[in-house]
């Protein structure tokens, strides 16, 4: 960064506590340490959660219980502003907490477009990461905040300095089906990779823009997905792998940049910020 120059910063919108560090953990952490200010918006505080530990009740209140998650892991990973848009957990697609009147799937979308554009004005992110259109494996909660956050994109035309980048979470295909068959030689999943899902919830390679190495981040990718305990049990086989099944499952994370201001892309990125003074 330049003497003198602007403090940049990348701001992550998502949906429940957990995203952030599954899906970008290792991005995050990477920027955090580089100096970039790194912002977390998260939608919801995943009250419609389970305890994925056999023989573990529920807390009592787990929307309370994850937000502490989550505030742990962003400790961990570097972030240095996390805020809620303070709407609930819709859970799965066609479960009862999809009628709750604060279920973020049922919330007045102009009322969630006006506070992501409100976060944009407050921090004056240069980068924007999201969900893409099928919200990374089709949850209501996460196909949601992607169309908010578009749309908060959209309308951040009239602000004085909107965004330069907006990037898609991305999972090429090529990627996402060595992934699935490595997970299957460990025993982390009961079946091979099947190409019918392969094909729904994976892009083309020639269509992610950007591949960002973690692999100096791993450790602490992992550590931020030890604060997330009630969604992954410290006896989690993810969370036992030897440091060289790491980084052949984790050590790259991926994205497709949907839209530029003032930024025109010439090929392949390595970095979220390139092409940006």
């Amino acid at each position: 960064m330049r003497r003198g120059a602007m403090r940049r910063t990348l701001l992550a919108v998502f949906a429940h506590p957990d995203d952030e560090s599954f899906a970008t953990g290792g991005t995050l952490a990477r920027y955090a340490q580089a100096g970039v200010r790194v912002v977390l918006a998260c939608a919801t505080r995943g009250e419609a959660g389970i305890v994925h530990e056999e023989g573990v009740p529920p807390p009592k209140d787990m929307g309370k219980v994850r937000e502490e998650e989550l505030r742990c892991a962003c400790r961990v990973l570097g972030v240095e502003e996390l805020r809620f848009l303070d709407y609930r957990d819709s859970g799965i697609a066609g479960a009862p907490d999809n009628d709750h009147p604060r279920a973020l799937i049922r919330a007045d979308p102009e009322e969630v477009v006006s506070r992501i554009v409100a976060l944009f004005r407050e921090f004056r992110p240069e980068v924007v990461v999201t969900f893409g259109p099928d919200g990374g494996y089709g949850h209501p909660d996460h196909i949601a905040i992607h169309n908010h956050t578009r749309v908060a994109w959209e309308r951040a035309d009239a602000l004085e300095r909107p965004p330069r980048k907006l990037y898609y979470l991305a999972r090429p295909r090529g990627a996402l089906r060595r992934l699935r068959l490595k997970m299957w030689e460990l025993g982390l999943i009961d079946r091979p990779p099947d190409e019918e899902e392969i094909e729904r919830f994976g892009l083309p390679d020639d269509q992610v823009t950007t591949q960002l190495d973690i692999r100096p981040y791993l450790e602490v990718k992992r550590q931020a997905l030890r604060c997330h305990r009630t969604q992954l049990p410290p006896n989690s086989p993810w969370l036992r792998l030897p440091p060289e099944e790491m980084v052949e499952l984790w050590g790259y994370e991926w994205f497709t940049l949907a839209s530029g201001r003032g930024v025109s892309f010439g090929g392949a990125e390595d970095d979220l910020f390139a092409g940006l003074e």
